[in-house]
């Protein structure tokens, strides 16, 4: 049930990527634009509101704070499909971005304590990485066909609907360890979110890994937004012809490398912790080189399959960050740790990294005209090489830091 709430939410952002060359011609906007509509106008809100949701995750009922979340987050993604001008779609886009924070970081918290330590970084990685190839799949393969042949505002309500479905069943389903709400109370320390968050932030593992996910993910987000306009401009294909293929190839790829990464995750930490670190580093590295090449190629085919290749050796070690977390921010302190990890993600990833795909693109336009992307995307794969560097340096720092 945590993979398909999960999964869900996943859609209700990946969607947009892929229905950003309908919403441009419909409402004659720019690429920078676009670029704050996949980003800052999702990332913003969710920033503010992470924090709180995940206090009141890690003091109270988990299974509320997801069910509720997932209902408000599926409602504004369906009010997104009626909207009737790029404003309008901007502010829904500010109420899906509200209530994401409820799903993660209090999903991550619970399969701590579904499965014990030598099988959490197996689970932590199904979430961060299977669920978001699911989402990814669903979202750019379905929600592109739908686009492409009922328009993208069907796209939107194929998205938000289940949504309002799966938050009523996810309510009835999931169990809440913590059922037991007054031994819960008695046996939680006495600290305050004030304490919790200084005492994650003096932890030096903790910083390096949120500053080499939080880079990464700039060039992610940023790369993966543009991505599907990438291939319709520069590859000259349709959204209708590569939506489904390319959806299914990113979605193999995230999902066996997450389960690759997991299983090596589970046996390498209990040697040396240091390789939840060791193995986001390997990622970087060898995953550029691929990204450059599929960026570099002309054909469509051959872009796919790169990328596939580039995607399946990311998605073995970036998820394992999650799992890295889990040892060294305390038992209380789950659900506020990885909402920062996301709220980086997300304010500096998803805002940062598809504002500067886009604005590149725009500046590139002068001389480079329809492969204006293909340089803007090329340039961003440079955060590969500083997210690799920050995760090289988090490892020696995790054996110190561990608390469970």
């Amino acid at each position: 049930m945590l993979f398909l709430v999960t999964t869900a939410n996943y859609l209700d952002y990946f969607i947009v990527a892929v229905l950003l060359e309908p919403i441009k011609r419909e409402f004659q906007v720019s690429d920078t634009l676009l670029g704050l509509l996949s980003g800052f106008c999702f990332a913003f809100i969710y920033a503010l509101a992470a924090l709180p949701i995940a206090r009141w995750a890690d003091r109270g009922n988990r299974r509320t704070v997801i069910t509720a979340a997932l209902g408000v987050w599926s409602a504004m993604t369906v009010v997104c499909g009626f909207t009737q001008s790029f404003w309008q779609l901007a502010a829904a886009r500010f109420g899906v971005g509200l209530a994401e924070p409820g799903a993660m970081p209090a999903a991550q918290s619970l399969v701590a304590d579904y499965f014990p330590p030598e099988r959490r970084a197996t689970a932590t990685t199904a979430l961060a990485g299977g669920a978001s190839a699911v989402g990814w799949l669903v979202g750019i393969g379905a929600g592109g066909y739908v686009a492409a042949t009922h328009g993208w505002r069907a796209a939107f309500l194929m998205a938000g609907v289940p949504g309002l479905v799966l938050s009523v069943v996810a309510r009835m389903v999931l169990a809440e360890p913590r059922s037991a709400s007054k031994a819960f109370r008695l046996q939680q320390p006495a600290e305050s979110f004030g304490n919790s968050l200084s005492r994650l932030l003096r932890k030096r593992s903790f910083l390096l890994l949120l500053a080499g996910l939080s880079t990464y993910t700039t060039f992610s987000y940023g790369v993966t937004v543009f991505a599907p306009s990438f291939m319709i401009r520069s590859l000259h294909t349709t959204l209708e012809q590569v939506s489904m293929p390319w959806g299914i190839a990113i979605c193999v790829s995230n999902i066996l490398g997450a389960l690759i990464g997991g299983r090596l995750a589970d046996r390498l930490s209990v040697r040396d912790v240091r390789w939840n670190a060791w193995l986001p580093a390997l990622a970087c590295l060898l995953a550029l080189p691929l990204y450059a090449l599929a960026l570099s190629t002309h054909q469509v085919w051959t872009f796919i399959a790169i990328e596939f290749a580039a995607e399946l050796i990311l998605s073995v070690g970036i998820p394992v960050t999650f799992a890295a977390v889990l040892p060294i921010c305390g038992e209380h302190r789950r659900s506020t740790a990885n909402a920062i990890l996301y709220c980086a993600m997300v304010l500096i990833g998803a805002t940062l990294g598809p504002f500067l795909s886009g604005a590149l693109s725009d500046v590139f336009t002068a001389t480079k005209a329809g492969d204006s992307l293909r340089y803007s995307l090329l340039l961003m794969c440079g955060f590969l090489v500083p997210a690799a560097i920050l995760y090289g340096l988090c490892a020696p720092a995790l054996p110190n830091d561990v608390e469970n």
